[in-house]
């Protein structure tokens, strides 16, 4: 699971037949799966507490491992939900369980579909749990998440979209939608040189001291490098506006956000 499960989140879970051919206690870990999602949707800090083993060893989907005091902090420390916040769907698709004993195996396929402004994005990844009946009691011991890559052309397709869209808010400007197309740790190079922060550049477009190069016909040329994108592009020239070069980063943590962007002057 990744950490936006503070999230307002609406679960469903599509569990197949061929997860409970094979293990006596098929129709347990099933119902604690479905269970373990919707309370993770809530970030409950109860049903991670029910889920995870005291010596659980858990590797995300990012390679960073994590035991459950790490998983309990995250999960306390983490904001209320908000009603602007994203929507996210979970279904766990394709469902396999192996037993052996009390010891069992659950894989499933997670996709997550975030729904914000209209738009959605859809991630995809291969989770395996391994449980271990303790006390007559399941519990997680050890997990491990793997973002399924998306087609490039399909990930082209995103990246061109949020640069479109952050292009659209930083003209407007939005600066909720701006929030939310940027990283934390944004940072615009202008023209001449000078470096403006996330908060600069959402302080200064909100009070008007700062605007963003309004853009005719846009080309813009879009590598994808697994979960970091660069866009260059160049503006074409208008009445008001001479024509600019831009290159952006984004980076893509449940949808992609830029990271930085340089603009010149040709």
């Amino acid at each position: 699971m990744r950490r936006t499960l503070s999230l307002t989140v609406t679960v469903l879970v599509l569990l197949t037949a061929a997860g409970a051919q094979t293990a006596p206690d098929a129709a347990e870990l099933n119902r604690l799966l479905l269970e373990f999602l919707a309370g993770a949707g809530r970030n409950d800090a109860a049903t991670h507490e029910r889920f995870w083993a005291d010596d659980l060893v858990y590797t995300g989907s990012t390679g960073r491992r994590v035991g459950k005091a790490d998983i309990m902090r995250d999960v306390r420390a983490a904001p209320a939900p908000k009603p602007t916040d994203p929507a996210v769907t979970y279904a766990a698709e394709d469902v396999r369980i192996r037993q052996y004993g009390d010891a069992a195996v659950v894989a499933f396929r997670l996709v997550a579909t975030t729904a914000q402004a209209g738009k959605t994005e859809v991630s995809r990844y291969f989770n395996t749990g391994t449980f271990l009946k303790r006390d007559g009691r399941w519990q997680v011991v050890g997990w491990q998440a793997t973002r399924i890559p998306r087609a490039e052309d399909e990930a082209r397709a995103e990246v061109a979209a949020a640069e479109a869209a952050f292009r659209l808010a930083a003209t407007a400007p939005d600066i909720k939608a701006l929030e939310a197309l940027t990283e934390e740790g944004f940072v615009w190079t202008r023209c001449a040189g000078e470096q403006l922060t996330r908060r600069q550049v959402l302080d200064r477009l909100a009070a008007g001291q700062l605007k963003y190069p309004k853009a005719g016909a846009v080309a813009v040329n879009v590598q994808v490098y697994g979960d970091a994108a660069v866009v260059h592009g160049v503006t074409g020239k208008q009445a008001d506006a001479e024509p600019f070069h831009f290159t952006m980063t984004f980076v893509n943590r449940g949808g992609w956000k830029a990271a930085s962007l340089i603009t010149t002057t040709p």
